[in-house]
Order: structure tokens, then sequence, then C-alpha cells
């Protein structure tokens, strides 16, 4: 789908949306619950933004790492006191540029940031041993998303792999960061199996 050239912006301390893949909400406050009315009734997509180390209230747009992901409110559930249920499918990087509102919530106006594959045989042999150690992981009992190893097997792009994996097995939020703002994908195919590695024992 077209995504917008403005959205509407969440700043959270310790979420990264990628491409690929869903993303759970609570909304709760006030000016929150305006901008997912606001989404709802417009083309159900905002962007989820992390803050930058130290910040615990996002002003301005410095405030937030530059990349962020957008995405589609695939699901919402409204509960009797107000707040909201949500699960965001992320449709792409995004690079944000300036806040063209801040009250009642903000918007930003915003670029696609896209994905460069580079060499694309050095792109699919990284991706088979990202597969490799995403079983060897699996093996040691790690416990994994239902039938994930098995949509993994099906997927034939590294840049899909790549953000797939990353929402899979990454849980720290600026490990999480630093992938999304890889835009290379065999850089970021490199720094997923660092990561990998790191979880198998570094064999």
């Amino acid at each position: 789908m077209e995504i917008p050239t403005e959205v509407p912006v969440m700043p959270l301390p310790n979420a990264v949306l990628f491409p690929h893949s869903l993303l759970p909400l609570h909304i709760f406050e006030r000016r929150y619950c305006d901008m997912l009315a606001h989404s709802l009734v417009g083309d159900r997509v905002f962007s989820v933004a992390l803050k930058k180390r130290g910040i615990e209230e996002a002003v301005g747009i410095e405030d937030l790492c530059p990349v962020a992901g957008v995405g589609l409110i695939r699901a919402c559930v409204g509960n009797e006191n107000g707040t909201s249920n949500l699960v965001l499918q992320g449709l792409a990087r995004v690079r944000l540029i300036t806040w063209t509102q801040e009250n009642p919530f903000r918007i930003a106006k915003i670029e696609i940031a896209k994905s460069i594959l580079g060499n694309p045989l050095q792109a699919d042999a990284l991706s088979e041993k990202v597969k490799e150690f995403c079983l060897r992981i699996e093996k040691i009992g790690v416990p994994l998303p239902p039938n994930l190893m098995e949509h993994l097997k099906q997927i034939d792009s590294p840049e899909i792999l790549s953000d797939v994996v990353a929402a899979a097995f990454v849980g720290e939020p600026f490990q999480r960061q630093k992938l999304l703002e890889a835009y290379e994908v065999c850089e970021r195919l490199r720094l997923l199996i660092q990561f990998l590695r790191s979880q198998v024992g570094g064999n």
C-alpha cells in the first residue's frame, strides 16, 4: 500500500517495529487514544519511534531515533475503560523529518528509507546462514512463535527474512534499532548473524 508522507508518531522507550512483522500495543494515554481514533477513521497507519537513551519525555523530534517503523492497524479492540489493544503490521522503514503537528498528538513528515540489496549472491548466502542459526536456536529449546520456522522456510527474499528474524529473535530495543537502521541488506544480515551466534554460545 502507499505510505502517506505524514503520519502520527507514537514515541516508545522499548518498542521497535520492523516491516513484515506484527507488534501488539496497549493504548491508554489520552493523546494516543486520540491518535488511534484519528488513524482508525483515516488510513489506519501510524509510526512507532524509539526514544533515544536517557530520554524520558520526547519533546523535539531529535529526542527520537531517526529511523522508525510505520505500520497498519490490522486489528483493534476497544475496552470499556477507554483503552485499546491493537496489532500493528509493519509496512516500511521511514526517516522522521520534522513535526507537522504536536497537539493533541504528534504527526511527522516522513521519507521512506528503502533497503539496498547489494550483492544478491552474498545476500542469499548470508540468508542461508541466518536460517541455519535459527534452526540451531530452535534445537536448543528457545521458545519461538508458533509456525515461525515453517514461515522462514518459505521466505526467499533476504530483505524480508532479515526483518522477520530480527523481529522474532532480537528483544533488546537498541539492538533492534541498530538492525532497523541498517539499510544495506547484507550488513543487516551480518549483524543478525552476530546476534544469533551469541545465542548459541558463539559456535
